[in-house]
């Protein structure tokens, strides 16, 4: 029984973003490995932005840095 963990973000998923990322890894795993689609288990795991690291700060912080720099024209 295949087993996909998948984490992201819990910044404004939809129910419709999150059913495309099961069928798509489920097909990826039939497609490559040629396991069954009926025993593929897909988990999508919601991280808060609080719980989140990367580059040594907590992603809430580097998303409200990011969102105050004016994009470059």
């Amino acid at each position: 029984m295949p087993y996909i963990h998948i984490r992201i973000t819990d910044e404004g998923v939809t129910t419709e973003q999150k059913a495309e990322l099961v069928a798509r890894s489920t097909q990826m795993l039939v497609d490559v490995l040629g396991k069954n689609p009926n025993t593929t288990v897909v988990v999508i795991e919601e991280v808060p932005l609080e719980n989140w690291g990367i580059g040594g700060e907590l992603v809430s912080v580097r998303r409200r840095r990011e969102r105050a720099i004016p994009p470059k024209s």
